[in-house]
């Protein structure tokens, strides 16, 4: 792609300059005619290549994405066809790489594609769910509803995110601030009173001893620190990716106290929150299925997931087959079962994701409560062990003036 100076005029003579890009000269001036500007000189320039490569260096962030979502769904929901508010967003977009994505999906539907194709083209950007729901609302004629609860989808994603973000927040803090703190004293202090203590013969204590090793180990020896934990981590990734690794971690992380109980929860109400969605949008339920596996991150899920689908395509009630797997509590099949019988599958769904949110937000809140006493203990323990090394060594010396 390159970039093209244009000096041109609009439909009510005033003139207009500016920049266009686009592959060929060809190309821009077909661009700008759509735009209905009579083209007087065009050329190609250099002027944006620096901030091009810029562009290319941001991110696109979720909340981005929710926000184009939102804005998108007012302005097809309004009559506004699919390249006009595409247009008008890529202008309004303050992300510039979001803005370059934009502009490309909206030249793929002007050349005659679609928007979920469109979409397909950016799977860093726009996940296969998420995919997979605009085609289903373009193949029925009701894109502008499910973009509608996409949106109220996303939304409600990104506000539980940012609860549970915050409710962690404070105790991050504390634990940033201790090893802060103790590194600190590894680098600055007890190197110096280790000299002092040097200089007068002291005899140390142990846990004096622990200290100025473990300093003297940070100061001096501190890249094989580094190759350590480089080793371990680049290790523990190539495991992880393996079947068995993942699926051993994916086990462990489940079977923590509060937290692997915490876990399953934020997966089941991501899981019962898509599922509803795309059912709702006219997906059948295998295909529902199919698409969510992909988007769930453990494993055991993915697998209980897989062997459902497989179990209602000949012809067993999702409900029994929920009830069959141990990582889905009893009220998601119960609820399941009252929503087949009732025909509103998604709507029980939907209640059931906020069920599981509600439980979700009050442990977090409680473990939240509970962490932050502990953290100040441990915070105290480790503080008045490290002052009682230091002291204890001055105030023998002391004494021994005396």
């Amino acid at each position: 792609m390159a970039f093209f100076k244009y000096k041109a005029f609009s439909p009510d003579g005033k003139e207009a300059t500016g920049l266009v890009e686009a592959s060929s000269q060809d190309q821009a001036i077909k661009l700008l005619k759509e735009k209905q500007l009579f083209v007087v000189s065009l050329s190609q320039t250099q002027e944006k290549a620096l901030s091009s490569a810029f562009t290319k260096m941001q991110k696109v962030s979720f909340s981005d994405i929710v926000n184009f979502t939102r804005q998108l769904s007012t302005m097809v929901t309004s009559g506004l066809s699919i390249p006009d508010s595409l247009g008008i967003l890529k202008t309004q977009s303050p992300n510039p790489q979001l803005a370059q994505v934009l502009g490309e999906i909206e030249r793929n539907i002007v050349g005659g594609g679609n928007l979920g194709d469109a979409l397909s083209k950016y799977p860093q950007y726009f996940s296969n769910i998420y995919i997979s729901l605009v085609r289903a609302g373009e193949a029925s004629g009701q894109l502008d509803k499910v973009l509608v609860q996409l949106a109220d989808s996303l939304e409600g994603q990104r506000e539980f995110r940012n609860k549970v973000v915050g409710a962690l927040i404070y105790p991050a803090i504390i634990v940033v601030g201790m090893i802060a703190v103790v590194i600190i004293m590894m680098i600055v202090v007890m190197p110096r009173l280790t000299d002092l203590y040097k200089d007068f013969g002291i005899e140390l204590p142990w846990s004096t001893k622990l200290l100025i090793g473990l300093s003297n180990f940070i100061l001096y020896k501190w890249w094989i620190m580094i190759i350590l934990l480089g080793g371990v981590s680049l290790g523990f990734a190539r495991w992880k990716k393996t079947e068995s690794g993942q699926y051993l971690l994916d086990s462990l992380v489940l079977k923590l106290p509060i937290f692997g109980v915490l876990q399953q929860k934020l997966i089941l109400v991501e899981f019962t929150r898509t599922l509803s969605m795309l059912i709702g949008s006219g997906i059948h339920i295998l295909d529902a299925l199919r698409i969510l596996k992909g988007s769930l991150n453990n494993i055991l899920f993915q697998n209980a997931i897989e062997d459902i689908a497989k179990k209602v395509e000949k012809g067993f009630p999702l409900g029994d087959m929920f009830a069959a797997h141990k990582e889905f509590p009893p009220i998601v099949s119960q609820m399941v079962k009252v929503g087949e019988e009732t025909g509103k599958l998604d709507d029980t769904l939907l209640k059931i994701s906020k069920y599981f949110q509600m439980e979700t937000e009050g442990m977090v809140k409680g473990l939240t409560t509970a962490i932050e006493p502990i953290i100040m203990v441990v915070l105290g323990v480790g503080i008045g062990f490290i002052v009682i090394s230091v002291i204890t060594p001055i105030y023998n010396l002391t004494s021994q003036f005396k």
